[in-house]
């Protein structure tokens, strides 16, 4: 292979290593990455990452999987090789440490029944214990820290897409999220309407069981003589803002509906402007909170 030089390489060619603690969501972050358009390699050994950009010119950036399993891992060589993509002409690098308690780790690896890598014959506690230790360094050169200890997969998935996602490739991605205000509100919201206005089919009991994405419980919401101002200004102002935030630089808009259940109101609102927003060729994906617990 010929090695390509710096200038045939795209304008800053952007690589981000993705580690922190077992069960900490590095898998859930890779394949986030992926989803937003980077090229994901896991566990490539740590010997063969100088030869990344060797060969043709890559056309996308790339997401680094690195943990222990890693071959060839130890603190000093990922360090190094960090430090090598820095010297390296129009290549910037990021390294994302995923942390999480110790709570919550023992927790995941009680639900999976996994081994621990650092601790395959041991108790997990030991595991968690002995790579929090080794991985300290890197967690103190990290340049984004994200502690999982909290966070879904879904959530996860959001403030991957809001540090990470390429507006120069993919455009502003949008997200929406329907909520119950009684479980509190999403994290990470640029912005939050509530819903509870609206006509609630709650009382309403052949409309109690179904959710904002049946067709009768959209009617009887969309039936409420407020609604039509409300989401013609609503659509206005999200029209507004939108092309706004791309100039900023912004990669990455949530925007909340809630409602007392977050089951019928803020779920229509949330789907009508998600389709309203995709027909005007915006990036946008959905997530109703209340509805994944059913």
């Amino acid at each position: 292979m010929t090695n390509v030089s710096a200038a045939d390489r795209p304008a800053n060619q952007r690589v981000v290593c993705v580690t922190g603690p077992s069960g900490a969501g590095r898998s859930t972050t890779i394949n986030a990455l992926e989803d937003l358009g980077y090229e994901a390699i896991d566990n490539m050994p740590l010997a063969l990452t100088p030869r990344l950009f060797d060969g043709e010119p890559l056309e996308r950036p790339v997401a680094l999987g690195i943990d222990l399993r890693t071959r060839g891992f130890s603190v000093e060589g990922f360090l190094e090789m960090a430090a090598r993509f820095d010297r390296e002409p129009g290549i910037t690098c990021s390294l994302l440490f995923l942390d999480c308690n110790t709570e919550t780790l023992l927790r995941r690896y009680a639900e999976t029944r996994r081994r621990h890598p650092a601790a395959p014959a041991e108790y997990p506690a030991e595991g968690v214990a002995r790579e929090r230790d080794l991985l300290d360094p890197i967690r103190q050169r990290a340049d984004f820290l994200i502690d999982t200890s909290d966070l879904s997969p879904h959530d996860l998935r959001a403030e991957i897409a809001r540090w990470f996602a390429s507006d120069e490739s993919l455009g502003l991605a949008v997200s929406l999220h329907s909520f119950s205000y009684k479980r509190g509100m999403p994290r990470g919201l640029d912005m939050v309407f509530d819903c509870r206005f609206l006509r609630n089919p709650y009382w309403d009991e052949v409309l109690r069981p179904l959710d904002g994405r049946d067709a009768p419980v959209a009617a009887h919401v969309q039936g409420d003589p407020r609604y039509d101002a409300f989401f013609e200004k609503l659509l206005g102002l999200t029209e507004l803002l939108l092309p706004a935030q791309v100039e900023e630089g912004k990669a990455h808009l949530a925007i909340g509906f809630g409602c007392t259940g977050g089951r019928h109101r803020s779920v229509t609102v949330t789907e009508s402007l998600a389709d309203a927003l995709a027909k005007d060729g915006w990036r946008v994906s959905k997530r109703h909170r209340e509805l994944e617990r059913l």
